[in-house]
């Protein structure tokens, strides 16, 4: 039997097994058998030299992956948010290329790329889907563009994303597995568990962990557990854009709106909501801005450098010059991050805010 008939007649299994408390221990463990083997079946196709056909050249502050069905205005969208000339047409795969363009928004330079539509099992290879999956996983965003009549391609598009490894809108696991010699599995939790110990000892013998430290920081299912062990899965956010407005009525654009409370709801072609858009897609990105200063002088307010939520002075300091760290005194910092304007800062674990001004004293 191939591994391919496997994981059909596991899943098969699962989907007849009522989830709850006395079955858990069972499906986490199947759970475990199905990705075990589709890491078999990755690493088949790595021996065999199968390369994805895709890549994508990231410039500029961020990269945003252009996600959709074919013939749902993906090109149509490039075109009017940024500089691309990507080829339209209203039939199906017209985008045969990576497209990219370079949207300009808040003084940050944001690359969107128009990718080749997929369609379901794209992430099994229908389409080309695996080859445009997989490089979009070097994104740091993705767009789920969306047909307003096709709601249905929503949970098509999340599934096959999902079996990309790519994790949308979710926080990595906080899970540390420190494997050791001998011992068998020890488990520490700071928070509640939410799985069996006797599950997650299991799905760590799927993986041939039989001793190893397990600390764990953050509530986790058995699939989060398994993307930790397997250590390849991509986190980042991602926004929902609903197409074509234009051609229903406003009656059924307020329905929708009920199940998709956070998509933005625009029309490429008529140029409706634009703006919406590159406001989701410099929030999502988490993008801040740090203006500098030189000693003595005005901040250069025209060309900030453009760092992400959390960001400290030591990432600035790396981002300037890779002697800054080890040369950095301390800091004089303006703006939301300091208690009072011009607070001298000596500590490079300082986080830094949106709009900050930043003056460098460098030995």
């Amino acid at each position: 039997m191939s591994r391919e008939q496997k994981i059909k007649d596991i899943e098969a299994e699962i989907g007849k097994t009522q989830y709850n408390k006395a079955t858990q221990h069972h499906i986490g463990l199947l759970k475990a058998r199905i990705a075990k083997l589709k890491e078999e079946i990755d690493q088949v196709k790595k021996g065999k030299g199968k390369t994805d056909g895709y890549v994508l050249r990231k410039s500029g502050d961020a990269t945003v992956a252009l996600l959709g069905f074919p013939s749902v205005g993906k090109s149509t969208l490039l075109n009017k948010l940024t500089n691309a000339n990507s080829k339209v047409a209203a039939y199906e795969f017209t985008t045969l290329t990576v497209i990219p363009g370079l949207l300009e928004y808040n003084n940050a330079q944001i690359q969107i790329f128009d990718v080749p539509g997929i369609v379901e099992g794209a992430a099994s290879g229908t389409g080309r889907g695996r080859e445009v999956l997989s490089a979009i996983k070097s994104a740091d965003m993705i767009i789920m563009l969306l047909d307003i009549n096709k709601l249905s391609h929503y949970n098509v598009i999340l599934k096959e994303v999902f079996e990309t490894g790519i994790r949308l809108n979710q926080d990595k696991p906080d899970v540390k597995i420190k494997k050791v010699p001998r011992g068998g599995v020890s488990i520490s939790s700071t928070v509640p568990l939410e799985i069996e110990k006797k599950t997650i000892e299991g799905i760590l013998k799927e993986f041939r962990i039989n001793n190893a430290h397990v600390l764990i920081r953050s509530k986790i299912n058995e699939i989060q557990l398994i993307d930790v062990i397997e250590g390849n899965k991509v986190y980042m956010p991602g926004i929902v854009v609903m197409n074509k407005i234009d051609t229903v009525t406003p009656e059924y654009v307020e329905e929708v709106k009920k199940q998709f409370p956070d998509a933005i709801y625009i029309s490429a072609d008529q140029e409706e909501n634009l703006e919406e858009v590159r406001k989701g897609i410099f929030e999502a990105l988490k993008i801040i801005r740090i203006f500098l200063k030189e000693p003595a002088k005005e901040a250069d307010m025209n060309e900030p450098m453009i760092l992400k939520q959390g960001d400290t002075l030591k990432r600035l300091c790396d981002r300037l010059h890779k002697d800054f760290i080890r040369r950095f005194k301390f800091a004089r910092v303006w703006g939301k991050s300091a208690r009072f304007e011009g607070q001298k800062i000596v500590s490079l674990q300082h986080v830094l805010q949106d709009k900050d001004i930043v003056e460098l004293h460098i030995r």
